[in-house]
């Protein structure tokens, strides 16, 4: 009898499940770490061995043949099932193996997606997993046991090869798998009586034997080791780059989409004077560093140097590993859709405060009118306080030491001018502002802000979150204010820009906001159906950060590309939004695109807020407060743009936003604010 999950009596654990969940390691989040190709002959491993136990097909050491092709129901092995019986030829598991070792990740997504369906695992943002809380699983012999499937399975897979007890073929297989990924010494503490054991164990069973066996003699091919794969990286011409019309308006995205379609999806720009620049762009590239990158890039050199400008180190986009995951998951309730629903009235407030003093006929700068009104919101909402009066020299200080330190597009001394070491004294008053009102006493009855949540982390573990930090942690969720309020700036101009679209998210508005302020419950995908996909548009026509910085830590290949240990990594994940493959006519706003059957953004094509273990942890808080100000502001004004002959182009740095030459023209008040 297989194992089975509450809820999952007719959904049998297979062996697909129980591999990925004995290679999960349940402290930090990761599974522990497989060499790529070992990994994908041994993920098809399983789903060959499911099936052979589901009677559809056999194998011994000579071949692997079709007994039954009866589909068996499942997206993982039905495909696999059908690619055996059209080969008319009998071939043996190896040759299997190679040949559909090309569907692991597919097999892995769907086997995940299985384990969060039935509440066995938890997704986290940013590709984390966890174990769902404890439910009762049901073990081979039909009796309960208060554990997770992953601890039963591993407390299983420890009986058998630490006693001498006779094992169910089962998990014999599931022995062999994991021996084969070479991960049993992360998982239990071995001498050599039991690795002996473990040895013997996967001589016991048959098709175990071969399958394992095929997976190990595949590895060992040096016609399929990466440096026998490896291309010469193309080196992209300067003079295609600088005559780029897009590089001319500023659009890095579609420069990068230009690129990749000229070079191919990893290239190499060589600045004169300077290091050189290598590049990934393109839905491939963006697949493999959501998945693997994690295996094989790190943050922490990049960003070392701009840390120290605020006195830190180890600060959460820096971090990788177990460090990252536990520091984001601690604040990921401080960052969540769900706090931003439970203060609205806060938004509503602050936001009416603010556009209190528009007046018809008044011009505002575009990017510095989005900015301080996220920021009216933020500051409360993030540390509670009111920053409006340094929010300009923190954003200025951030600004210049990014464009320094990050992208290394100015010298040094330009952080140490008059100017910025006078900006650099907001920092020290936001520090004094929060500390002041911080305290037990004061916070008593209020509501949780992030404030709370990092001033709580220290005191609790101040390793993790350590005084040093506080500077960069706090100064830094104000500085979301820039990020957001940039992401709104390009809203609002193409609200303004399509006076179409502008009439139905009105219509949304107004019927949100006919009975009062909605609350958080009200923002469901019909109400809000329009303007949700609106926003998807903006975000993939005016991503505020085109592209990721990493360094390669260990080498590896992508794409066929070698990519050197030590290298500074490019990641211009959002080239694909200019993709034409990805999004057709890429140029036209059409939120139509969001709808089925089209669903352009499924798949890895469509990354706004960046990919893998640092995918931007606020981006479910941020698309709601985008979508409450958007509407906010179609339901009380109507915007002009500003000049009428205004046509969009970029300021792409540090991040992108709109060139400071457009403006925001207040044509109409549609209704008087109630402040």
């Amino acid at each position: 009898m297989r194992d089975t999950a509450e809820g999952l009596a007719t959904e049998p654990l297979t062996l697909p499940d129980e591999l990925i969940l004995m290679l999960l390691n349940e402290h930090n989040g990761y599974f522990h770490q497989v060499l790529g190709w070992t990994l994908n002959c041994t993920v098809v491993g399983a789903a060959l061995a499911e099936l052979s136990l589901l009677s559809r097909i056999d194998a011994d050491v000579e071949s692997l043949h079709l007994v039954d092709p009866t589909e068996t129901g499942s997206p993982v092995l039905d495909p696999i099932l059908k690619e055996i019986a059209k080969e008319p030829a009998r071939r043996n598991a190896q040759y299997w193996i190679e040949r559909l070792a090309v569907h692991a990740e597919t097999i892995i997504d769907l086997t995940l997606d299985r384990l969060v369906k039935f509440k066995i695992l938890e997704h986290h943002n940013g590709d984390f997993w966890t174990l769902a809380p404890a439910t009762e699983h049901a073990h081979g012999k039909g009796d309960a046991r208060g554990e997770t499937a992953s601890q039963f399975i591993k407390s299983r897979i420890s009986k058998v090869i630490f006693t001498d007890a006779i094992p169910d073929p089962r998990d014999v297989i599931v022995v062999c798998l994991v021996n084969s990924c070479d991960v049993f010494r992360f998982i239990f503490e071995l001498d050599d009586e039991t690795e002996k054991r473990i040895d013997l164990i996967c001589k016991m069973d048959l098709i175990g034997r071969s399958i394992a066996d095929a997976v190990q003699q595949t590895i060992a091919i040096p016609l399929l080791r990466r440096s026998a794969l490896t291309k010469k990286i193309p080196v992209v011409s300067l003079g295609r780059l600088l005559l780029n019309p897009n590089l001319r308006v500023g659009n890095i995205p579609a420069l990068f989409a230009d690129l990749a379609k000229e070079y191919g999806p990893v290239f190499e720009i060589r600045r004169p004077f300077a290091k050189s620049m290598l590049f990934l762009a393109g839905p491939q590239t963006n697949r493999w560093a959501h998945r693997q990158g994690r295996r094989y890039l790190m943050s922490m050199n990049y960003f070392s140097d701009f840390e120290k400008v605020y006195g830190a180190h180890g600060v959460l986009p820096s971090l990788d590993g177990s460090d990252h995951f536990r520091l984001r998951r601690a604040l990921s309730p401080a960052y969540s859709r769900s706090r931003l629903a439970g203060q609205l009235d806060g938004v509503y407030r602050h936001g009416r405060e603010f556009m209190a003093d528009w007046k018809v006929g008044d011009r505002f700068p575009a990017t510095l009118l989005s900015r301080r009104m996220i920021n009216a919101q933020l500051s409360p909402l993030f540390i509670s306080i009111d920053s409006q009066d340094i929010f300009d020299d923190l954003m200025t200080y951030k600004e210049r030491a990014l464009n320094i330190h990050i992208l290394k597009v100015l010298p040094k001394f330009m952080l140490n001018t008059i100017g910025m070491k006078r900006r650099a004294k907001s920092v020290d008053t936001l520090m004094e502002r929060v500390q002041s009102l911080h305290t037990p006493a004061q916070r008593a009855g209020c509501p949780r802000v992030l404030a709370d949540d990092l001033l709580s982390l220290h005191a609790s573990d101040p390793q993790l979150v350590p005084e040093s930090n506080l500077r960069f942690a706090l100064s830094a969720a104000l500085i979301a204010s820039v990020y957001l309020g940039d992401a709104f700036s390009f809203a609002l101009y193409a609200m303004a820009a399509q006076p179409a679209l502008h009439e139905r998210i009105c219509g949304e508005a107004d019927a949100l906001f006919e009975n009062g302020d909605p609350d958080g419950e009200a923002f469901t995908p019909s109400a809000i159906d329009v303007t949700h996909r609106f926003l998807m548009e903006c975000l993939r026509m005016y991503p505020i950060v085109p592209m990721s910085l990493r360094d390669v830590m260990n080498s590896c290949t992508v794409e066929g590309y070698e990519l050197p240990v030590g290298s500074r990594l490019y990641i211009a994940q959002t080239a694909a939004h200019y993709m034409p493959e990805v999004f057709p006519d890429p140029f036209s706003f059409d939120i139509d695109r969001y709808l089925p059957p089209r669903n352009e953004h499924h798949g890895p094509g469509y990354a706004p807020y960046g990919l893998g273990t640092h995918t931007c942890l606020g981006n479910r808080w941020m698309d709601l407060q985008l979508a409450v100000n958007v509407l906010m502001v179609a339901h009380y004004f109507t915007l002009e743009v500003s000049p009428a002959n205004y046509t969009l182009r970029f300021n792409p740095l540090p991040s992108m936003k709109p060139s400071k030459r457009l403006k925001f023209r207040i044509a109409e008040q549609r209704r008087e604010l109630s402040v």
